[in-house]
């Protein structure tokens, strides 16, 4: 039987890490970023992985799972910049961006549970391809809902989809590490 819940904190804490590093050397610079720009990011994130998947080469190095951690960075960043507005200069301290940081994170593993109890984690069962492409379309739907003044009709908006491409991003990590 799996631990899901002790899967997502250990993968998670390596994402955190890095966080909380790159911020040692550069301060939460990422408050500049509108959400365009943060979903840009997640989109060139998830196309290097797809290049890695289909070629199996990368030519500047990056690999599979660091981009993977990146997405889950980017995603938590993007929903703190959603529900905050972007700044034109760094405008709080590293550790108020860490709470923040955190405060999103455990989030993302309370409705991590929810759909899991509800979806009997199926993710289990999908390829790490199926979870990238996922990752893609909600990045896709994103940029339109984006386009469209982050108006929606019948569908959630872009702070939902963005938690769900952390957890898909969390899921293939666990696949990578398991």
């Amino acid at each position: 039987m799996h631990d899901t819940v002790k899967e997502f904190d250990q993968v998670t804490a390596k994402c955190r890490t890095i966080f909380v590093d790159k911020m040692s050397d550069y301060g939460p610079s990422w408050r500049i970023f509108r959400l365009h720009g943060i979903t840009d990011q997640l989109y060139i994130k998830v196309c290097n992985i797809r290049q890695r998947q289909e070629t199996g080469v990368s030519l500047v190095g990056d690999d599979i799972e660091g981009n993977l951690r990146a997405i889950v960075n980017y995603g938590i960043t993007a929903i703190i910049q959603s529900r905050k507005g972007y700044a034109d200069a760094v405008d709080m301290s590293n550790e108020e961006a860490t709470k923040l940081y955190d405060d999103v994170l455990n989030e993302a593993k309370e409705l991590m549970v929810r759909k899991n109890h509800d979806y009997g984690e199926a993710w289990r069962e999908m390829s790490k391809e199926g979870i990238v492409d996922m990752i893609l379309a909600k990045i896709i739907r994103i940029k339109t809902i984006l386009e469209h003044d982050g108006k929606t009709i019948a569908s959630e908006g872009v702070e939902g989809n963005y938690f769900d491409i952390i957890n898909y991003a969390i899921f293939d990590l666990i696949h990578y590490a398991g």
